[in-house]
């Protein structure tokens, strides 16, 4: 799977913080991902899964910062 993904943050202050914490966020989100099989994101209802458990991870490695939301940019999977 390759991902790319945007996360909206609930407030514009908290971008540095996200700056400092992505490479915790590269390596939460690479160990979720290796855990999926390529039949579970086929779907929407996968994609929306996926969105919601990186989400979820994110706020956690963030906090108190916290994201809004998830984007994905692009999915590729092979």
């Amino acid at each position: 799977v390759k991902l790319r993904a945007k996360l909206e943050l609930a407030r514009a202050e908290d971008e540095a913080m996200v700056q400092a914490a992505l490479p915790r966020l590269q390596d939460l989100f690479q160990t979720y991902l290796r855990e999926m099989r390529p039949e579970e994101l086929r779907s929407s209802a996968g994609t929306y899964r996926l969105r919601e458990e990186l989400l979820a991870r994110a706020n956690i490695a963030l906090a108190p910062a916290r994201a809004q939301d998830l984007l994905f940019t692009e999915i590729l999977i092979q």
